[in-house]
């Protein structure tokens, strides 16, 4: 019996994904969650074999995070089922240890699949996800890093050097470097041109 808990922020969300779990006879839901707190929590508590988590959950800690502090309770594993195959997203859940990444736009028996892959630590990821994973270790010089995409997506939310410098524990000459980085790689001169560089390629979400 595999011993599932849900994260998501949205009631109906949750209620859709309790459906397609439904009569599945090794699938057991364990509980459910509304924030990255609760499900890291709910995770501690009742030692889940699979964590199916999104990532925008609202106020308090993202899903990655909240993935990284489940991961490192050292049972559940984590198989992210999102809107969103940005690079910033897959490479932020990814490196948190995601087991697996789904789309929520696929298929129940894809998501039967996964989970079940995911229980026995097989990674399983969607089609789109493993192209750009694939891209980002063939073209690793146009590539830009887990920190660049960081960086990156704090200029498109429209702060100053000096504010990603204190959100990110980075001196402004660094945050400098990573951004001559940024353009040098996506060809382009000016953080507006960057953003919409980097939106049109898929590699953060349009704000």
């Amino acid at each position: 019996m595999i011993r599932i808990v849900l994260v998501d922020d949205h009631p109906v969300v949750r209620s859709g994904l309790r459906a397609m779990l439904a009569g599945q006879p090794d699938f057991h839901l364990a509980g459910e969650a509304a924030t990255g707190e609760e499900g890291v929590e709910l995770a501690r508590e009742v030692s889940p074999d699979v964590v199916l988590m999104d990532l925008q959950l609202g106020p308090g800690i993202h899903g990655s995070e909240a993935t990284r502090r489940i991961v490192a309770l050292g049972g559940p594993r984590v198989l992210v089922l999102t809107t969103f195959d940005t690079d910033a997203d897959i490479v932020a859940a990814i490196e948190a240890g995601a087991t697996g990444y789904l789309l929520k736009d696929a298929p129940s028996g894809d998501l039967h699949a996964a989970i079940r892959s995911a229980a026995i630590g097989d990674s399983a990821l969607a089609p789109s996800v493993a192209t750009r994973l694939l891209g980002r270790v063939r073209t690793p010089e146009t590539t830009l890093t887990p920190r660049e995409l960081e960086v990156l997506g704090h200029v498109a939310a429209g702060l100053s050097n000096r504010q990603i410098s204190k959100e990110l524990f980075l001196s402004e000459t660094t945050v400098k470097t990573h951004l001559v980085r940024i353009y040098a790689k996506l060809g382009v001169d000016s953080r507006t041109a960057a953003t919409a560089a980097a939106t049109k390629k898929g590699l953060i979400r349009p704000s």
